[in-house]
Formats: C-alpha cells, sequence, structure tokens
C-alpha cells in the first residue's frame, strides 16, 4: 500500500520549505504566484491531505474547533449540530466533539476542562447546553481561552451566550389561543431551576395580564421536560372539578405536551375538539403526532450557526488582541446577526436573543364556542 504523502514530501517535491507549503494551504499572501501554483498542483496530483491539527502546530494555532455537547440523544442536538458543521463547511477549521455523557458526569465533567487545557487541541469551544456543567466551561474563559455558550438553563454573566427569546415565544403561544377565545389556559412548566422555564412562564403570565385573566396557581404545575411529567401533569389538570378545569394546555416543551397526548388518549379526551394543546421546541416528531402539534419553534440550527460565527470572530480577535474578548468582535458580529443583542456598556460580554416562531399545526383547534368545554370526568 503507498504511503500515505506528508507536508515534507510536498516540499521536497516542490522544491521548497515546508513553511512555504503551509503558507499555501492556510491561503496566507506573500508567496510567489509560480510557487503558489507549482505547490498546488503538486498537492492535487499526490492526492495530499493536509491534517488539520498539523497546520495548526505550524501555524502556531490550532485550526480546530471543540464542540461540547450533552447526550446526543437529546432531540434537539442533530439540529445544532448541523447549522455548526454547515457553518464550519465554509472555514478551514474542523470539528472535535466532546459528549457530556452519563460516564463523563459520572467520573467528573471537569476533567474534560482539564483535557481541552492540558492537550491545546483545539483553539476555541462551543459549549451546547451545558445546564450544571457551566461552571466547569466557565474555567474555559477564566484561564482566557474562546468560549461560547448555546444555553437554555443558565445566563454566566461573563461568557458570549447564545439562545432563543423564551419568553416571547411563550407570549406568542398563549395569545394564539387567547385569540382562539380561551380563557381557562393552564401551563406545565419546565424546572423552575433553568432561566429558559423562568422566562416560559413569564410570557404566559405576560399574555394573560394583558387580557386582564388572573393567573390561578391551580393551572400552573412545574413538570421536568419529559413526557411523564407532562402526563402526570395532565392528570391533575383534568381531574379538577369541571368549571375549573382548562381549555387549553401550554406545555413548556413538546417532550411533556406528547404526555397530554397520551393521557388525553387514554381518557378518550379529544384533542383539539375538547382541550386545545401548544408545545414548545417544534423537535421533528412533533409535526408526526396525532394531532400534529402546534409549537413554538426555537432556531436551533441558526444557534448553531450564530454560535460558530461569535467563537471564530472571537479566535480571529485574540490574534491581535491575547484572548480579549471584550473587544470589537462583538460590534463586527452585530453586522452578520439579525438576532437581539443585549450588551450592557458595562458589561460587554455578548448576549444573542434569536427570535421564536410559532408553528400551529392541529392541536390548538378552531375558536372556542363557549368559555367552558365539556371534558368529562377524568379517572385517577
Amino acid at each position: 500500500m503507498a504511503r500515505k504523502r506528508t507536508i515534507d514530501d510536498i516540499a521536497r517535491l516542490a522544491g521548497v520549505s515546508k513553511t512555504t507549503v503551509s503558507r499555501v494551504l492556510n491561503n496566507k499572501p506573500d508567496v510567489d504566484p509560480n510557487t503558489r501554483e507549482r505547490i498546488l498542483r503538486i498537492v492535487k496530483e499526490e492526492g495530499f491531505v493536509p491534517s488539520a491539527t498539523a497546520a495548526g502546530l505550524a501555524g502556531g494555532r490550532s485550526h480546530l474547533l471543540g464542540v461540547l455537547v450533552p447526550s446526543f440523544t437529546w432531540p434537539m442536538i442533530p439540529d445544532i449540530v448541523c447549522g455548526i458543521a454547515e457553518t464550519i463547511g465554509n472555514t478551514a477549521y474542523e470539528l472535535v466533539l466532546y459528549s457530556l455523557n452519563d460516564k463523563t458526569r459520572e467520573n467528573g465533567e471537569g476533567d474534560i476542562i482539564d483535557h481541552i487545557l492540558s492537550t491545546n487541541l483545539v483553539a476555541g469551544i462551543l459549549a451546547v447546553l451545558p445546564g450544571q456543567s457551566s461552571k466547569f466551561v466557565i474555567r474555559l474563559h477564566q484561564h482566557g481561552f474562546p468560549v461560547v455558550l448555546i444555553d437554555d438553563q443558565d445566563d454566566p454573566p461573563l461568557v458570549p451566550w447564545i439562545g432563543a427569546d423564551n419568553q416571547c415565544g411563550a407570549y406568542d403561544a398563549v395569545k394564539h389561543l387567547l385569540a382562539l377565545g380561551h380563557r381557562r389556559i393552564a401551563h406545565i412548566q419546565g424546572p423552575m431551576k433553568y432561566v429558559c422555564s423562568r422566562e416560559r412562564y413569564e410570557g404566559y403570565c405576560q399574555a394573560l395580564r394583558e387580557h386582564g385573566i388572573p393567573v390561578e396557581p391551580t393551572l400552573v404545575i412545574e413538570g421536568a421536560f419529559d413526557t411523564a411529567s407532562g402526563r402526570d401533569a395532565a392528570q391533575t389538570l383534568l381531574s379538577l372539578p369541571e368549571d375549573q378545569r382548562p381549555t387549553a394546555i401550554f406545555a413548556g416543551s413538546d417532550l411533556m405536551a406528547y404526555g397530554v397526548l397520551a393521557f388525553a388518549e387514554e381518557q378518550g379526551i379529544d384533542i383539539p375538539g375538547e382541550l386545545a394543546l401548544v408545545g414548545f421546541d417544534a423537535i421533528g416528531s412533533s409535526a408526526l403526532v396525532r394531532p400534529a402539534l402546534t409549537t413554538v419553534k426555537q432556531p436551533f440550527q441558526e444557534m448553531g450557526q450564530r454560535g460558530i460565527e461569535v467563537l471564530l470572530s472571537i479566535i480571529e480577535q485574540s490574534d491581535q488582541q491575547r484572548f480579549n474578548v471584550r473587544s470589537g468582535y462583538a460590534r463586527d458580529f452585530m453586522r452578520l446577526s439579525r438576532a437581539n443583542v443585549d450588551e450592557p456598556a458595562n458589561a460587554p460580554p455578548l448576549r444573542i436573543r434569536l427570535a421564536t416562531s410559532l408553528v400551529v399545526r392541529a392541536s390548538c383547534g378552531m375558536r372556542q364556542r363557549s368559555p367552558f368545554s365539556s371534558i368529562k370526568s377524568v379517572s385517577r
């Protein structure tokens, strides 16, 4: 089997130094055009594929970007990674994926951070939904390492951050139900220790307040962002006395909405005929359940795209001003972003909240004919 060509081979065949080959491969200036053409021709003829790691070492900077993700089974991760990969494909960088799976959490997330710092393999880290692990990611930032967060659980004060406009999304969902004539609208919250759950609850409250409708504690139940907690919440809500039951439910995640669908099917409750339902996230399977779920779409793919764009801006800036994430990259990036940016004058770290959109499907139904539904008694 033929030996794989190295950068030393290309330099020897072209009659130039390894540094000159490296400059050509990295599109650096100050290389004679004829020399550049000769090197590129030899690279093509020899089928040479440069190593991203070697290129980084030769140029003094890695051309690998680290992406830290939770379990790959989370339904939104594929869309976020798709946006990341699409953006990376237009650059000279490649990806290294780090996963915070159950084994990693058992052994300690800090071990990954120590590994990243000690190996100096990647030029920066995009941390996707790190949640409780964000404290370890902040350590990277404190060491002067380029870091960007895509998060909906915490809002670290020092690190560039990208997320969805949860409050506006929830507000739009509840406004839609109000426009359909619903007045008894229940809310199944996510865990209230998370920022996104509190923001979605505030959007729910805001929409009700604008219509002069008080928030009834009996219609608000905290769930766990999973199907089981959605089912339990639906059982509690639909076991209320008939005149106190909701005619509509706004679930803080699609998975919790699936729990409502499951319980309604068990009890013979028609959705949307007797109960309207709206979720949050717009994961792919929500278009496939029956009835198809009305839901708030989070721009997961755009989050990945924007996250990488911000990270690259920080890295490029660090070439001129060593890891100074408090300078002009935010201004430069704002020209590329359609997002609303909250950037306090005394706290420059970038905050980007991407707009959500309401995807209307069958589960919220048509306009209400009466203020109360005819939901039958529910057995526990």
